[in-house]
């Protein structure tokens, strides 16, 4: 079995590691993948790995309440097919996820936190709660409902808006049962998924610096993100 070794100080992602998510794209199959795979390691692999222990050092030094760790944040580049139609074995995307820690919670599945992504023509940074459970969906519309001063306290930071603008994710078509329609934040209200997120350049990501704008940026996030993760 092919094994990574982390380096220990990351370098940026090439543009030879954008162009391999490119031809990826174009021949998604195991006969394509299998005999390339030390390539993808190489570019890919091992520099995200690289990010996730320089990522560590920054949320450290800010005093972020973020994990990155290199065996775990990572998402696998292998797609789960079970019940899929769709049958192509990889992701043409890299990923990683940062829990947030705060009061001992480290859910990254569904919890909250901040994410990277990077594709051809996609890199962005962002967060938040992506499908959250529906006891902390439930949470979030009674919170909107009850005190929307204390929600757009954290929505409405500057810092926040500055660098995201504001909540984006999956919204229902009509408000949720049990709210009136004229109710004040029914756009809130009718939020699926609580996110956010901001378009990086290729420059950032081909930078050394890339850790230190991912940082920055989550920095900016704190308020939103403390928000999500006190619904339980």
């Amino acid at each position: 079995m092919a094994t990574s070794t982390v380096e220990t100080r990351f370098r940026g992602f090439s543009q030879d590691a954008i162009q391999f998510l490119a031809d990826l794209a174009e021949n998604n199959d195991r006969a394509w993948f299998q005999p390339r795979k030390a390539d993808y390691e190489r570019l890919l692999k091992q520099p995200l790995e690289a990010l996730c222990v320089a990522l560590e050092e920054r949320f450290t030094a800010l005093a972020l309440p973020l994990q990155a760790d290199p065996a775990r944040s990572p998402f696998r580049i292998y797609r789960d097919v079970r019940f899929s139609k769709n049958k192509a074995p990889n992701k043409t995307h890299l990923g990683a996820s940062f829990p947030w820690t705060e009061g001992g919670s480290a859910d990254r599945a569904h919890g909250a936190g901040g994410y990277f992504h990077l594709a051809p023509g996609e890199i962005y940074a962002g967060g938040g709660m992506w499908h959250p459970e529906p006891a902390k969906l439930a949470a979030w519309r009674s919170l909107v409902d009850r005190d929307p001063a204390r929600v757009h306290a954290a929505i409405d930071d500057p810092a926040f808006v500055a660098r995201f603008g504001a909540i984006t994710g999956e919204k229902l078509s009509r408000l949720p049962a049990g709210f009136p329609k004229d109710h004040p934040e029914g756009e809130l209200l009718r939020h699926k998924d609580i996110t956010f997120g901001r378009r990086l350049s290729d420059d950032e990501a081909l930078s050394p610096e890339l850790p230190n704008v991912l940082a920055e940026s989550f920095a900016d996030a704190v308020p939103v993100m403390r928000l999500l993760a006190s619904l339980g």
